[in-house]
């Protein structure tokens, strides 16, 4: 089912290496890919893949059940950074896991890094997933 106004996130996108980006990736028609533990930790473990590390460092990310939020500073291309990332999930999980597109944040220089980190990994507190950030395994950030 193709995304509403899906074009809509491209417009005005630009990749400028060495900036940081806020990234999040929806999964097709909403589908809770991510409960399943298994889908969970590969989703986890792709964003410290050596093929999308060569696009993008990780710095910050949570997934959810439904979609991802990720906190990277790019190397290359934004689109090919999420696209190697889309790739490597949904070819070990054996199905396309991802709706079209991507909605992106550049960050700003004034916009504090860590906080954006925290506010990620606060997802599943806010959601319900859990009462403990501890207590949620799929998320990670380089300040601790």
């Amino acid at each position: 089912m193709p995304t509403p106004h899906g074009h809509a996130l491209r417009r005005g996108r630009v990749s400028l290496p060495g900036h940081y980006y806020l990234i999040t990736i929806v999964t097709r028609d909403r589908y809770p890919w991510f409960l399943d533990h298994g889908h969970a930790a590969t989703a986890s473990r792709n964003l410290y893949h050596h093929t999308v590390q060569s696009s993008a460092e990780t710095l910050s990310f949570v997934v959810m059940p439904d979609h991802v939020h990720w906190l990277l500073q790019l190397h290359t291309d934004l689109s090919e950074a999420v696209r190697k990332y889309k790739t490597r999930v949904s070819w070990e999980i054996d199905t396309p896991v991802w709706q079209k597109g991507f909605h992106d944040h550049a960050l700003r220089q004034e916009e504090d890094l860590r906080q954006v980190a925290r506010y990620i990994v606060a997802n599943p507190l806010r959601a319900g997933l859990a009462n403990n950030i501890g207590d949620y395994p799929y998320w990670n950030a380089i300040w601790l």
